[in-house]
């Protein structure tokens, strides 16, 4: 650090670490001097070098088109064992083309550690650079096509029974079979068993780690120390067998994300992968590259107005001085791997390529501050790599977001989000859909917030207090939820697409309604709210409480895809 004669301030400037900042709603917030020191102590010595890495490039402007947000694990079909995989992306992306949907953007594959209990959350995970194997489709390996009967029967037997349209996702039960069935494929594959020497060596320490995990669990933090970094130690400490196994997971995986890549062939943009923001600090990624890995802080975002208390995502992030003297070569690598089987990348919290809200060990959400990176190197290497991809970005800039960042988003032709509950003036108020931002992706609503119907029944208020996580009384949420509720019911009015006795059915169309008239060059419907579903995939702020990634869509795929209503969207968003 530096001396300690030097102001607090001036060595929190040098190394991009806030001492207030602003919410969106223009008030100063001054940031405990204690937690400023406690943040300094998670960097270097020396504040981080200005990079060459990106530059100024622009990406071509993003076309005109339509599409689905897709919640992958929670669209089920006659083949799928309980949980949404690459062949129901495929199955559904084929259908969304032929209605003329030109996107579908589905939620983050990355993997987690495949020990039980296993994450459900596809925010965070293990590895931001490698893909979950819970999503392979067994009957599509090339293993199972090609076993004996009798091995074919014994894979099959491991299935576990469909599930109703109401029964929650059993991710753990749908791990074990379907591990155990890869493991009896595996097994019997000709050649696959023996450790390749030329192994790609990052998808060797992926495997390396998970095999080590499955042995010594999944938090590496608390493996013996010889074996808390790659070395040769971990790489004698851990099975071949096992390895071999993780990186054959790992093929398999890219061979079906490319299989649903290819059904996407002649949309407008194709299948929207979404970049979580952070990492398991215990997982395969903070294990492989903790030398560019902020150790000890977890990322997180201020008190704000649906999340009162501040919000601790428990996930690790980069350390800005040590990407920067790396050249940021682990950051540019994960965007490679992505974009090879992506026609576009959502950055969730993409104010985080200017600044996270860090909060260092022993503080709770709140008490946390803003660290500042390279955004001209972040943001560029993205568009840089976007370009080289031919695809499109999607930047989620939503809640507290400074204005240079959506201004440079849209200098840069980086759609941002415009999503109807937060789309308003500075007076609050609901904006008239001619007035809606034209660079963004516009949606009624996101994983994070509630559903068309479960805004109209106020469920985002009653989730929230059966949880505990409200911040002020019940009674005050209640009274706001029935004065947004009638602001929308008004906006929807005065543009002609409800009438005082419309249904809630009637009343979500017009939602529909009302996102067809924006400006925005990208329109996203949710199966969630087209079929009427009331809770919402995930409720921030929440772990147990709250049945968080595991809510399934109420139709299996067969039936979702021929469903009038979804029918009437995409007739509905054909006419844009």
């Amino acid at each position: 650090m530096s001396t300690p004669a030097e102001p607090l301030s001036a060595r929190a400037a040098a190394h991009g670490v806030a001492t207030w900042y602003e919410t969106a709603g223009r008030r100063r917030v001054d940031i405990d001097p204690a937690v400023v020191e406690a943040v300094l102590d998670l960097l270097g010595p020396r504040p981080a070098p200005r990079s060459q890495a990106g530059g100024a490039a622009t990406l071509p402007e993003p076309p005109r088109t339509w599409g689905w947000m897709l919640q992958l694990y929670g669209v089920r079909s006659a083949g799928s064992w309980g949980v949404g995989d690459f062949a129901d992306l495929a199955e559904f992306t084929r259908w969304a083309a032929s209605t003329g949907a030109g996107a579908i953007l589905v939620n983050p594959l990355h993997a987690v550690a495949p020990v039980d209990p296993l994450p459900a959350s596809p925010y965070s995970p293990s590895s931001r650079r490698f893909v979950n194997p819970l999503y392979l489709r067994i009957a599509d390996l090339p293993e199972y096509r090609a076993a004996e009967p009798a091995l074919r029967a014994r894979v099959d037997a491991l299935r576990p029974p469909q599930p109703t349209a109401e029964e929650l996702i059993d991710y753990d039960g749908v791990w074990r079979a379907k591990r155990a069935a890869l493991r009896l494929l595996f097994d019997a594959g000709p050649g696959e068993q023996a450790l390749d020497p030329a192994l790609d060596p990052a998808l060797r320490d992926f495997a390396t780690y998970t095999a080590l995990a499955e042995i010594h669990g999944a938090d590496w933090r608390q493996w013996p120390g010889e074996l808390r970094r790659p070395s040769p130690d971990a790489d004698a400490a851990a099975p071949a067998g096992r390895v071999a196994f993780h990186a054959w997971l790992q093929r398999r995986c890219a061979e079906q994300l490319a299989a649903a890549n290819e059904a996407a062939a002649g949309m407008a943009v194709g299948i929207i992968h979404d970049l979580a923001v952070g990492i398991d600090p215990g997982g395969a990624d903070a294990w492989t590259l903790q030398d560019v890995i902020a150790q000890g802080a977890r990322i997180g975002a201020p008190p704000d107005a649906f999340n009162q208390q501040g919000q601790d995502w428990g996930l690790a992030t980069w350390r800005p001085d040590r990407l920067a003297a790396s050249d940021y070569r682990a950051y540019r690598d994960l965007l490679r791997g992505i974009f090879r089987y992506a026609g576009g990348l959502r950055v969730d919290h993409v104010a985080g390529l200017w600044r996270l809200w860090w909060v260092p060990p022993g503080r709770g959400a709140a008490e946390g501050t803003y660290v500042h990176y390279d955004d001209a190197a972040m943001l560029g290497i993205l568009v840089e790599e976007a370009a080289r991809a031919g695809a499109v970005v999607v930047g989620e800039d939503l809640g507290t977001v400074e204005p240079v960042v959506t201004t440079t988003l849209q200098e840069r032709n980086v759609l941002g989000s415009a999503v109807l509950w937060f789309t308003r003036d500075a007076g609050g108020a609901f904006l008239p859909p001619a007035e809606w931002p034209a660079n963004a992706v516009a949606s009624i609503s996101t994983h994070d917030l509630p559903t068309a119907a479960g805004f109209l029944a106020g469920e985002h208020v009653l989730a929230r207090a059966e949880a505990g996580v409200l911040g002020r009384d019940v009674k005050d949420e209640w009274a706001d939820a029935a004065k947004e509720r009638a602001a929308l019911l008004d906006l929807l009015d005065a543009e002609g697409l409800t009438e005082p006795d419309s249904t809630d059915e009637e009343i979500v169309l017009a939602m529909h309604q009302l996102l067809r008239r924006t400006p925005c060059r990208v329109v996203l419907a949710s199966p969630y709210d087209v079929l009427g579903v009331v809770r919402q995939p995930n409720l921030p702020g929440t772990t147990d409480q709250y049945p968080n990634w595991r809510i399934p869509l109420p139709l299996h795929l067969d039936d979702l895809t021929g469903d009038a209503r979804m029918r009437q969207i995409a007739d509905l968003f054909n006419g844009r």
